[in-house]
């Protein structure tokens, strides 16, 4: 009795803030579900402008019974003790979707769910527009679906690349219900998860990403086996088909046109494992052959592979033990359709199945180094297509051609060492005690750089320059562009001696250096090959490094001020181990943002260079350009200062400045960074409160008319003078029923009573002004259908402080008003149907005019008569 007593009052006090009408829906058609499965139903109320959150009741009825109450968003007793046990349980739920949807959910359904469901939304409105509940139809199947793969326990296929392979799983159901199967084949790796192959419950397929290709050549087929199997078939497997294959099984049925998916199952079906193929490649490690002779190599291939494959050869040559270095060249290769490519002097010969020869004729000392046999087996696919199915690489065969090669020592010494930074460093590389030395040797040097390290890790040394056997200079990555601007100078003084000079060394310098010497040795064909490398032993420049210290204090000559007044800061910069220090100053705000659980905000406000040039960072205020002043009072002092200030400027300042050591003259090194202690403005005011709203008494408009909008401010706490106040309003648009779409400036006014409009792509006017004090009119004139959406404004509040200054607010914002422009159907129509009765007046005047022509001259019929003579006709009329 208390919740029927109480239930009318709460629909009383429901009624005085529901719209005029509503429309509440849910999914056409019947539902169909499965035992075991959940059911979700929908149910939304649209064409309304009620209260935030819509409340909702929903009622059951099986075939033949009256609706029982289910469930309620807003009333905790409304169910029948039939379902307070299951609500309870969780196994009945509202979920809510938006403030005027919600969905009811009923998991593991059961015979029992099948009948009607109602939605409707409790109301006492005294007029009924729309309809305020509708029903729909569960139907509820037994679990007549039965998935299973070909044999349990899965089973683990091992197979080889390039081998077949085929899956099976059965799916059958004896739904009474006309239903259809899709099925889709997955294989899971660890935690990745692909699609193989779909069929849908259309009869389509769908190879999955990756597959394509396959599937159209062939190569990875789904077919169907007796009347409940179904067979993934892949011709020749590849390494990624490894995994763990399930066969997952959807039931659809259709209702009205619509697909629904009733249900779905999965099964292990069994787990593949592709065998890598083995495959090696050998070669003798050490030969040696005279200058002039035959170089002889064997790559011998061993593998486990005994089908239609086909292997491919290739001989590479390298100055070092590792074949992807740079440098790398190939001699010789022996492709799968075994056509041999070669170069000159080259040949590459097959002796039998697992053996292939490389021979070089008349060699030289160009051809010491190091010889790899790559090789790789193909494997046939469809239609003609290869694919590659292991690869392997020989150990470098190393081949050193014996001839008289010159004997010669190399030393490296530092005739200049730095003491500290921008001092000069020169090297010098001197090539002695030579022997052996003829006519057609000559000397080139490489230069090499490598970082000081205190830990064990191996350092790789850096190129700086080298020098090929044309004497031809090639600089490395590090010294390029300080060789383009002189400050690394490579030389050659004399025939043994090769200098390294660094104009002004730096801290990146330090480190150790050391040259390599080449020779380089006439060829018969005059051209020049390196024929020995001796390395110095490296000279460590280095000097002692005392860390830069740079303190900056601020401080602040009048720590009490008022809004409006003159706020001054000075900043005293002192610092230990730079080089001739100059500063640049960088004058930074925190501010607290409005959430007081981020962080500060930092703003840079103006800056001083090291040459005193001043630049405004993010000072915006276009009233206040020359409110920021910072001026360089000393060699080591800075002051700052802020004129007329606002209660908008509170926050934390400080000074960040930078030491600037002068390189190569005219340049400068930042060498330090400090940021000062903080100096606080912090103002006490206990002003005014400012809020927004808009009001709007044409919410709804036909197309033309007028869209009158009001800002309406208004104000607590002090009261103001009116000519103490100011306000900068802007009208913002959201063109969308929500507020997911980016807001549109439509019309601002300042002020100072300056109105800006932006300009929009339709005809509809936009005109804003000032109806009173705390009120601000928009008007839209000639509204168009883009008109429609949320409208808000945005408030700046100017108020005049005791000393006369004006002083900034923080901007506030009304909550939006949603606008819409309908149609005239009269007008609409009335241009389209004067033109059809004219249209259709006008075909029928010419085609009656056609008829009557044709009538006249296309069917005339002509009757010939036989002519009387005059006196016959006379004597029968006598007659």
């Amino acid at each position: 009795m208390g919740r029927l007593a109480s239930r009318p009052l709460l629909l009383a006090l429901l009624s005085l803030a529901l719209c005029r009408g509503r429309v509440v829906r849910v999914p056409t058609g019947t539902l169909v579900r499965v035992v075991g499965t959940e059911l979700v139903i929908p149910c939304n109320v649209s064409d309304y402008d009620g209260p935030s959150e819509q409340n909702f009741d929903w009622s059951f009825s099986s075939l033949g019974s009256s609706f029982v109450e289910l469930a309620s968003t807003w009333e905790v007793g409304f169910p029948a003790q039939l379902y307070q046990e299951r609500l309870q349980r969780g196994e009945i739920l509202l979920r809510r979707t938006a403030n005027d949807a919600v969905e009811l959910h009923i998991k593991n359904v059961q015979p029992s769910d099948q009948g009607h469901y109602k939605c409707s939304t409790p109301s006492t409105d005294a007029t009924v527009q729309g309809n305020y509940e509708d029903t729909v139809q569960v139907k509820v199947l037994a679990d007549s679906l039965h998935v299973g793969p070909s044999a349990r326990p899965p089973p683990s296929l091992s197979l080889r690349e390039g081998e077949p392979f085929e899956l099976r799983c059965t799916a059958a159901s004896a739904s009474p219900l006309h239903t259809h199967l899709a099925l889709l084949w997955e294989v899971h790796r660890g935690p990745a998860r692909r699609s193989v192959l779909a069929l849908t419950h259309e009869g389509r397929f769908h190879p999955g990403l990756g597959y394509e290709q396959r599937y159209h050549s062939g190569d990875v087929r789904l077919d169907t086996v007796d009347s409940d199997a179904y067979r993934l078939s892949v011709s020749r497997a590849l390494s990624a088909d490894q995994g763990s294959y399930r066969c997952i099984v959807s039931e659809w049925i259709a209702e009205q046109g619509n697909w629904q998916e009733i249900q779905e199952k999965a099964v292990e079906v069994a787990t593949v494992v592709i065998q890598p193929t083995v495959l090696r490649a050998a070669v003798p490690k050490n030969v040696s052959v005279a200058e002039g002779k035959e170089l002889d190599l064997t790559c011998n291939i061993t593998t486990d592979r005994a089908d239609d494959i086909r292997p491919e050869v290739m001989w590479s040559f390298s100055r070092m033990p590792d074949s992807t270095l740079p440098g790398s060249r190939v001699l010789a290769r022996l492709d799968r359709d075994s056509l041999v490519h070669s170069s000159p002097h080259v040949a590459l010969s097959h002796v039998d199945a697992r053996s292939y020869h490389l021979l070089v004729w008349d060699v030289s000392k160009e051809n010491s180094g190091y010889y790899f046999c790559h090789v790789s087996l193909w494997a046939p696919g469809h239609n003609r297509s290869w694919h590659k199915v292991a690869e392997a690489v020989s150990s470098p065969a190393g081949v050193g051609v014996t001839w008289l090669e010159p004997d010669y020592q190399v030393y490296l010494n530092a005739s200049k060492v730095p003491g500290f930074a921008d001092d000069p460093t020169e090297l010098a590389c001197r090539v002695v005690d030579t022997k052996n030395g003829e006519a057609n040797v000559r000397f080139t040097v490489s230069w090499y750089y490598r970082m000081n390290r205190r830990s064990d890790n191996v350092v790789t040394s850096e190129l700086l320059a080298v020098m090929d056997g044309d004497w031809t200079l090639k600089y490395g990555e590090r010294s390029k562009q300080r060789a383009q601007d002189g400050d690394f100078i490579f030389s050659k003084e004399h025939t043994d001696t090769f200098n390294f000079r660094i104009q002004r060394t730096t801290e990146e310098d330090r480190g150790n250096y050391y040259c390599v010497v080449s020779a380089w040795t006439k060829q018969r064909n005059n051209s020049w090959v390196k024929s020995k490398d001796v390395f110095s032993k490296p000279v460590n420049i280095f000097w002692a490094l005392e860390d830069s210290v740079l303190v900056v204090k601020a401080r602040q000559p009048k720590p009490f001020f008022a809004a409006g007044n003159t706020f001054e800061m000075t900043c005293k910069v002192s610092s230990k181990n730079i080089k001739s220090p100059r500063y640049s100053v960088l004058i930074t705000a925190e501010k607290p943002v409005g959430d007081l659980s981020s962080p500060n905000e930092t703003k840079y406000i103006i800056s001083l260079d090291q040459d005193s040039v001043v630049k405004l960072e993010n000072w915006t205020d276009a009233s206040r350009v020359d409110g920021v002043v910072l001026e360089k009072v000393q060699e080591d002092e800075f002051r700052y200062r802020m004129y007329q200030t606002q209660v908008s400027d509170a926050g934390l300042y400080r000074c960040m400045v930078t030491a600037w050591s002068p390189v190569r003259g005219s340049l400068w090194r930042e060498a330090a960074t400090s940021l000062s202690n903080p100096i606080e403005i912090d103002f006490q005011t206990s002003g005014p409160i400012f809020n927004a709203s808009v009001h709007s008494d044409t919410p709804s408009v036909i197309r033309g008319d007028l869209i009158k909008l009001f800002c309406i401010i208004t104000v607590e706490g002090a009261a103001l003078d009116p000519d103490d106040m100011a306000f900068d309003v802007s009208w913002f648009a959201v063109h969308s029923f929500g507020l997911d779409k980016a807001p549109v400036l439509l019309s601002s006014l300042d002020r100072k009573g300056i109105v800006t409009t932006s300009r929009r792509d339709w005809k509809s006017d936009l005109s804003l002004e000032r109806v009173s004090v705390l009120e601000f009119l928009l008007q839209v004139h000639g509204s168009e259908d883009q008109d429609f959406g949320n409208y808000y404004c945005s408030v700046t509040p100017w108020v005049k402080s005791p000393t006369g200054s004006w002083q900034k607010e923080a901007e506030i914002h009304s909550k939006p008003v949603f606008i819409t422009v309908k149609m005239d159907v009269l007008n609409a129509f009335k241009y389209p149907l004067l033109i059809g009765v004219g249209l259709s007046t006008v075909i029928g005047l010419l085609s009656c005019l056609i008829g009557y022509c044709s009538s006249h001259w296309c069917c005339k019929k002509e009757v010939q008569e036989t002519r009387r003579e005059r006196r016959r006709l006379m004597s029968m009329e006598m007659d």
